[in-house]
């Protein structure tokens, strides 16, 4: 089956993906003000923008994505990060992903879906939605819950020839 869409990572793809991106939303939650002599030079939404290229550009790094960027007029041109010489770091990235947090992502992600679940017709039928709620994971299964058992003083569970001692 053909796609109608273009290759993803594509400046094509880039162009058709750009006007989705909530950049209004995430400017007016996250302000990137001038904090303690600190100085941001990039908006919520060039650094969101600069987040979502890592995952829809054979990048998968933001590393590489940092080290790239200078020479990918499409991936700027995306991230409105009009120069070539000032790019954000890495440490940069970092620090936005921490202020936003999961919350925050949870609520872009509301934002995006808004239109598209507002322009479903319930009436006909039923919808589903896929629940991704974070669970904690279970690994207390797996802890060596009886120290005497398995602690170096009662050698229990050495099988091997070379760990036995005589």
């Amino acid at each position: 089956m053909k796609s109608q869409l273009p290759q993803t990572g594509t400046e094509d793809f880039l162009e058709l993906l750009s006007p989705f991106v909530p950049d209004d939303y995430l400017d007016l939650h996250w302000p990137r003000l001038k904090t303690g002599g600190r100085r941001y030079g990039f908006s919520a939404s060039q650094l969101f923008r600069l987040h979502l290229l890592a995952l829809i550009t054979p990048v998968h790094s933001f590393n590489l994505l940092i080290r790239m960027l200078p020479e990918q007029k499409a991936w700027r041109c995306f991230a409105h990060v009009p120069s070539q010489e000032h790019v954000p770091g890495v440490r940069m990235m970092n620090t936005f992903r921490e202020e936003i947090g999961v919350d925050g992502l949870r609520q872009i992600n509301g934002q995006l879906l808004e239109p598209i679940i507002g322009s479903l017709d319930l009436s006909k039928g039923a919808a589903a939605l896929i629940d991704a709620t974070d669970l904690p994971a279970s690994c207390s299964g797996f802890k060596k819950k009886h120290r005497a058992l398995y602690g170096p003083e009662s050698r229990a569970g050495r099988t091997h020839p070379q760990e036995r001692t005589k």
